[in-house]
């Protein structure tokens, strides 16, 4: 970690995220040059850090639900799953498709939360164990399901919806609650839907 003012930014650290404060207190302080080469860019915080991305590791569920995504598009969407996913205790965050899980824009959109679970891209829908229930309009209602703790919760795209593949590889298609009129929820709204209802039920049982 580097800073251009320890104090100010151990100040920062007490108000925002005082579990870190020791850390800021190690941290070296360069001047506004050495901050931009380090980063690659100013920041008004004066706070700047690099962090080694993770080697992938084997994808199973791990005592609670797997999201997966099927071919996401939209960056943005993605890093706020990854958050979402976090704050509920997902297992991790997977997907299928071309875009990169840890590129600097779905990072960004995970305020850094990629590092509190495991993110990946797969090969393929046959990459994953558990039961895969996927998340579709035409599917039997949430609400009289109960998701088990090994569950992969399968997510279509913004636009396309599921894959056939990962359509034909779940084993239950379940539907969000939703009034008449309303066309869809956005990708993260569902995702959080379905890791709550896991959630409320595991608790109350």
């Amino acid at each position: 970690m580097v800073v251009l003012d320890r104090d100010a930014a151990v100040g920062l650290a007490r108000t925002h995220a005082p579990d870190l404060v020791e850390v800021f207190e190690r941290a070296a302080v360069v001047t506004r040059a050495e901050f931009e080469r380090v980063i690659g860019r100013g920041h008004p915080t004066g706070v700047g850090g690099i962090a080694e991305r993770p080697a992938p590791g084997p994808v199973a569920p791990r005592g609670a639900p797997l999201v997966l995504l099927d071919n996401p598009r939209n960056l943005g969407n993605f890093g706020a799953v990854i958050r979402v996913a976090a704050g509920l205790g997902a297992g991790g965050v997977v997907s299928l498709g071309d875009v990169d899980p840890w590129h600097p824009n779905v990072l960004r959109g995970s305020a850094g939360l990629h590092f509190a679970l495991p993110v990946g891209r797969l090969s393929g829908v046959d990459d994953v164990d558990g039961t895969v229930i996927a998340f579709d309009a035409g599917g039997r209602d949430l609400r009289d399901v109960r998701i088990p703790d090994d569950a992969v919760l399968a997510f279509g795209s913004e636009r396309h919806g599921l894959s056939a593949l990962v359509r034909d590889r779940a084993d239950l298609v379940v539907s969000l609650p939703m009034r008449p009129k309303v066309s869809s929820y956005n990708l993260t709204t569902s995702v959080a839907m379905g890791l709550y209802h896991w959630e409320l039920f595991r608790r109350a049982s």
